[in-house]
């Protein structure tokens, strides 16, 4: 799936990159190939490689109209409160969502002795496990995204087992010397996607 309701996409024709943008952009290239039956077009999500595809059916003005809707305008910037809502006295909306924890009792005596309460606590251990997680998880979506686009772009090529094992080893050298061969394009962008993955890897 798509990773945002209006992703960043590249388009290949083939081998060669002919398009990066949002949707539209996309279409709008992929559409007169569509209608000369142009083989071995292509639209992946720029960020996580996961395959795109539209509704070509009719003119490219229809092709747009079945688009998700273009995401709105942004937030005014933080401290813009002009015409924001006074709140009232009360505790202040957190987007606090109530939801059933089961423990054992040991760990609900853990809680209540913690600064704030069970609450507190509970929210504060997941930011904390969430911050000690951020490098991996940036490295295993860089990962999948990277093999995923490989797999469907060079899986035939030469040094691509190779260069697979180099991805998730975090490799970067071996890596680079496996897609040496590869078309500029595909490499240029396999290696892109890579970097998060390779970077972290070497440290």
């Amino acid at each position: 799936m798509p990773s945002a309701t209006n992703p960043r996409c590249v388009v290949f024709h083939g081998e060669r990159k002919i398009a990066e943008g949002d949707l539209r952009a996309a279409a709008a290239a992929v559409k007169p190939l569509f209608d000369r039956d142009e083989p071995a077009v292509l639209v992946f999500d720029a960020d996580t490689s996961a395959r795109i595809e539209f509704d070509l059916r009719g003119s490219l003005d229809d092709v747009l109209a079945r688009l998700p809707p273009e995401p709105p305008p942004a937030e005014p910037a933080a401290g813009d409160h002009a015409g924001a809502p006074t709140r009232g006295p009360g505790r202040p909306k957190l987007g606090v969502v109530a939801r059933e924890v089961t423990l054992l009792p040991r760990h609900w005596e853990w809680l209540a002795q913690q600064r704030g309460g069970a609450s507190v606590a509970l929210r504060r251990l997941v930011d904390e496990a969430r911050r000690a997680s951020v490098d991996q998880d940036r490295v295993r979506a860089a990962q999948d995204a990277t093999h995923r686009f490989m797999t469907v772009m060079a899986g035939d090529r030469p040094g691509y087992e190779e260069a697979a094992r180099a991805l998730f080893a975090g490799d970067a050298a071996k890596f680079d010397g496996c897609t040496a061969s590869w078309p500029g394009d595909v490499r240029d962008h396999v290696r892109r996607l890579a970097q998060a993955a390779l970077r972290t890897g070497q440290g």
